[in-house]
């Protein structure tokens, strides 16, 4: 049978001539129902799995890509955010204004591709989604390329340094069957045991799980070593300041991202998706709530920072950030307000509008650290390595990936083919494990509010 469409299905199981129906337990064990509604059968919880096969020469194509992808993107993703920093001059507080609409564009080309692209795919073909990103790619090169001079000048290495070039693009092409590596690694390793804790997941992780992690964890205090040694007290305060602050980022986006797991299971099994009765979308067309909401209110944002500076009213970054994880919490507890409607009259489902009224808020909190701490990066660091401090704060923001993964493990509920069987303890689950996670990012973003004084002092009077 299909995926469901709003949650009310009823699920069944053919074996050979028999058609019974799956219903799920409290205790997490699923019976299967003869037409006259005997038990012809019940599996324990955790008694059932499922199989697949790929196609070996398909998953190649496809890594390979993959890989080439992932090495353009580290080209991209911190040089274009550091040209960005260097189009306002040191001290201009037009800085997080101008990285908050370059933010903007970011969710812009994300909404057109998640309409764009799903669409070709099911009406032509996937090849046709994935070509359009490579059109769109294509055309972003040629803008770059073809700017009018525009862009002329803006994020060139400092006079003194060396031209590495050749070394670069050596490393690139050597990066691409490393990746595709690290790619195969990926597939073949199993998913972590539910229940393993966090030193079981951690050791369940791939090998590109783990260098991401030893990356994070070594590379940090090295930056910070090197910038004792090279740097002056106030350049190596400045750097410990935004190190800091990225510690509290990875803290942020561990929450945030449940929005790709729990959040659009949740979606999935707890939320009726009807819009206005007229029509239902799916779960994951709920995540695009975030991306809408950044484009419509990254300009008010924008003017908003800079009106209050211009009246000496604006927050600091680190109050910024506190601001972000307080409101990551509140999106949280706005949702679990709204589960408190859902019972057995409605089939255990919260309606789409709190769901969106969580993307909203979540959305309004991400606008206080996101473009802001891009911002914060080229303000902190020390201009030899603005580059390399872009790639760890994207880097803070992949290990952040990996900790939402073992966040998300505590929302697990028992599945058949993928899905849930007993609506009533998935919303109580979720419900629980939404909690927690509200609190924690209060509880953080209140730390970080407090911390927000003496790190104003090693941010010397960067704003």
């Amino acid at each position: 049978q299909d995926r469901p469409t709003t949650g009310n299905e009823v699920r069944y199981l053919v074996a050979g001539n028999q058609k019974l129906q799956i219903r799920g337990n409290d205790d997490g064990s699923v019976s299967l129902l003869r037409p006259d509604n005997s038990v012809a059968r019940t599996v324990p919880k955790g008694g059932f799995e499922s199989h697949g096969q790929r196609d070996p020469l398909t998953v190649a194509i496809l890594l390979i890509a993959l890989s080439l992808i992932s090495v353009g993107n580290g080209f991209f993703k911190p040089n274009i955010s550091t040209i960005v920093g260097t189009l306002y001059d040191q001290g201009d507080r037009r800085r997080d204004s101008g990285f908050t609409i370059f933010y903007m564009g970011i969710n812009l080309g994300s909404i057109l591709g998640q309409v764009a692209c799903p669409i070709l795919a099911d009406w032509i073909g996937w090849w046709a989604g994935f070509a359009l990103a490579g059109v769109g790619m294509s055309i972003a090169y040629f803008l770059m390329q073809f700017d009018g001079g525009r862009l002329a000048g803006y994020g060139e290495p400092p006079a003194k340094e060396k031209d590495r070039s050749l070394l670069v693009y050596v490393a690139a092409i050597v990066a691409v069957p490393l990746f595709y590596l690290l790619f195969v690694n990926l597939m073949n390793t199993p998913e972590p045991e539910p229940g393993s804790g966090f030193l079981g997941y951690i050791e369940s992780l791939s090998l590109m799980g783990k260098l991401l992690f030893g990356s994070f964890l070594i590379g940090v205090p090295a930056i910070l070593i090197w910038s004792y040694a090279k740097g002056t007290r106030t350049e190596f305060q400045m750097m410990c300041a935004a190190m800091i602050l990225i510690t509290f980022n990875v803290f942020f986006w561990t929450l945030f991202e449940q929005a790709g797991s729990s959040l659009t299971l949740f979606a999935d099994r707890n939320t009726d998706r009807s819009v206005f009765g007229l029509f239902t979308i799916s779960a994951p067309q709920t995540q695009n709530f975030n991306p809408i909401c950044i484009v419509l209110f990254a300009p008010l944002m924008s003017m908003l920072w800079t009106g209050l500076a211009k009246r000496g009213l604006e927050p600091s970054i680190p109050v910024k950030f506190a601001i972000a994880l307080v409101g990551v919490g509140a999106g949280f507890l706005f949702l679990i307000w709204g589960s408190t409607f859902a019972d057995a009259a409605n089939n255990f489902q919260v309606g789409l509008w709190w769901l969106a009224g969580l993307y909203l808020i979540h959305s309004l909190a991400e606008l206080c650290i996101s473009p802001v701490g891009l911002s914060m990066i080229t303000k902190l660091s020390i201009a030899r390595i603005v580059g390399l401090m872009m790639g760890v704060w994207f880097l803070s923001i992949s290990v952040a990936q990996y900790f939402a993964g073992v966040v998300a493990q505590f929302a697990s509920v028992e599945t058949v083919g993928g899905q849930v069987t007993n609506l009533k303890v998935s919303l109580a689950t979720y419900t629980h494990t939404f909690t927690t996670i509200a609190w924690v990012a209060i509880g953080a973003g209140v730390v970080l509010f407090l911390l927000s004084w003496p790190l104003q002092k090693w941010m010397h009077g960067v704003k």
